[in-house]
């Protein structure tokens, strides 16, 4: 969880003439798991250069006016986003939208149907936390991350790592992730989701483009590649804070191979415990290039 390339950063260049600015195309805000309000997000941007940041929370837009709104002020262009959960292969699978439509009353009542199954997700997460002697609630967690939950918003697993290192039962994030939270661990739990297919239905009819998130997490290129096959994706998260230099070589050749656009981001979230959650926002970016072909790829 922590950024593997803290020193170095990644760049794709992508286009002909003056040489463009960069953009960082994944970071999360206090709308999902991230710790920063959205217009914190977009000053950090601004700060460190950027010229485009996305937001792309998990399940939900909440976030994305207020971004809007900072990005005017600063002149610093944001990019709405989303980041949705989906299942394939026994896997949870990412799909990252751009450009879609935050207005959309369809593309909203899905994402809520989306939180939903989130919260569920959690619920089951406390319980068996609780079926192994941690005394932990949602209450606590809701309590623990210091202010009240905004219509909309949703309450991730890092959340529920924050309080489970504030009840000792875990020294930090990547521990409680390791004991109970990640894939495999004690108190992991997958519920049924929609297939990634589906997740870039919804990005196209609320004119969005589709990309595949973070492809070397999940740890099975095999799949990755299965999910590409079927077309329905238009880019490629080549560039990541947990990717490595093999990672871009293979992600590179797929996206060659299946005609799709290369993009890439921090996958930002903030500092927890002072750690920074994957990368810092800025630390890995593309060419502001892309954002006119994620433009074009929404039809």
């Amino acid at each position: 969880m922590e950024d593997k390339n803290n020193d170095s950063e990644h760049t794709q260049g992508i286009g002909e003439g003056p040489a463009p600015g960069r953009c960082d195309l994944h970071s999360h805000t206090q709308a999902s798991d991230g710790m920063q309000p959205p217009a914190e997000n977009v000053r950090l941007a601004y700060e460190k250069g950027l010229a485009a940041v996305a937001i792309t929370d998990h399940d939900t837009v909440s976030g994305i006016a207020e971004a809007l709104e900072a990005g005017r002020r600063l002149g610093i262009t944001v990019v709405p986003g989303v980041e949705i959960s989906t299942r394939a292969g026994g896997k949870e699978i990412h799909v990252l939208g751009y450009y879609i439509d935050t207005e959309q009353e369809l593309f909203l009542s899905r994402l809520e149907q989306q939180r939903n199954t989130r919260l569920g997700r959690n619920e089951a997460i406390i319980d068996k936390l609780r079926g192994l002697g941690i005394e932990i609630s949602m209450e606590q967690v809701l309590s623990g991350m210091g202010r009240e939950l905004k219509p909309d918003e949703s309450v991730g697993r890092p959340h529920i790592a924050d309080e489970l290192v504030r009840l000792g039962a875990a020294a930090d994030m990547r521990d409680a992730f390791d004991k109970y939270l990640a894939e495999g661990a004690a108190a992991y739990v997958s519920p049924p989701r929609i297939t990634p297919e589906t997740a870039c239905r919804w990005i196209l009819e609320a004119g969005g483009a589709a990309v595949l998130a973070h492809p070397g997490i999940y740890g099975d290129d095999e799949l990755v590649r299965k999910i590409l096959e079927t077309g329905a994706l238009r880019g490629i998260e080549v560039y990541h804070s947990d990717h490595g230099p093999a990672e871009h070589d293979r992600y590179l050749a797929l996206a060659e191979e299946f005609g799709l656009l290369v993009t890439g981001g921090s996958d930002f979230h903030g500092a927890r415990q002072g750690v920074i959650f994957h990368g810092d926002i800025g630390s890995v970016h593309v060419s502001t290039a892309v954002l006119e072909q994620l433009k074009a790829a929404r039809s």
